[in-house]
């Protein structure tokens, strides 16, 4: 498949299976585990809350969507998406202020993620493991998606979550103009992201650089 023999395919899997699952997953945890310490507690009802991936698994998006990416760029480019978890804003005790942390959530747990494999990586380098080994891979890989949804998820378009932000920081005028892009919202960012306009990867491409330098500046530093 995409001119890769079946033994790198599987090796291609192994190394972004676990990483990727998690980033996304943990992503959608978080924007329930917010909500329902803010006052709505819609996802822990529908069982969102649970750390098995099942319950949050979208097959196009966290299985066909990334592995197509990861093949057609031989592990270079990969990105995905969960099942979103359901948030009723109206049941937050502040839903302009708790929305916003709710949003901030998604993205927090992925810093948080790429950080502690930031520390896996390291571990695994004063253990012994080189650049080629599995679990260095792994690792890099974890630094890698984390880092992507992160910033991704942080354009200020709803319902994205820096949309989601940004509505919920402006006063309650501009905030309805941002509202009403939602509906389109995801429209337009899969648009900005085609060839040849790929607006929004130039957009992200210096956080992405910035995170992922200091998060291997911090491992070459430790090791």
């Amino acid at each position: 498949m995409f001119g890769m023999d079946p033994q790198r395919l599987i090796e291609l899997i192994s190394i972004l299976a676990i990483p990727m699952v998690f980033a996304i997953t943990l992503h959608e945890v978080a924007h329930g585990w917010a909500a329902k310490q803010l006052g709505d507690s819609t996802a822990f009802r529908l069982g969102r809350l649970s750390l098995n991936p099942i319950r949050h698994i979208d097959p196009i998006g966290t299985v066909v969507v990334p592995l197509t990416m990861a093949l057609v760029t031989q592990g270079q480019m990969y990105f995905g998406w969960a099942k979103l978890v359901p948030v009723v804003f109206a049941n937050l005790r502040q839903p302009k202020r708790d929305m916003v942390l709710v949003a901030a959530a998604g993205p927090g747990a992925n810093l948080v993620m790429a950080t502690a494999w930031t520390v896996a990586h390291v571990i695994a380098t004063l253990a012994g493991s080189t650049a080629d080994d599995w679990l260095i891979r792994v690792c890099q890989a974890g630094i890698y998606f984390n880092t992507l949804l992160m910033v991704f998820n942080l354009i200020p378009i709803p319902p994205l979550d820096g949309g989601r932000v940004l509505s919920g920081l402006l006063p309650p005028q501009l905030s309805a103009i941002v509202d009403r892009i939602e509906p389109f919202g995801f429209i337009i960012v899969i648009l900005l992201m085609l060839p040849p306009i790929a607006v929004l990867w130039t957009v992200m491409e210096p956080a992405m650089r910035f995170f992922l330098d200091f998060f291997y500046s911090a491992i070459r530093d430790l090791t």
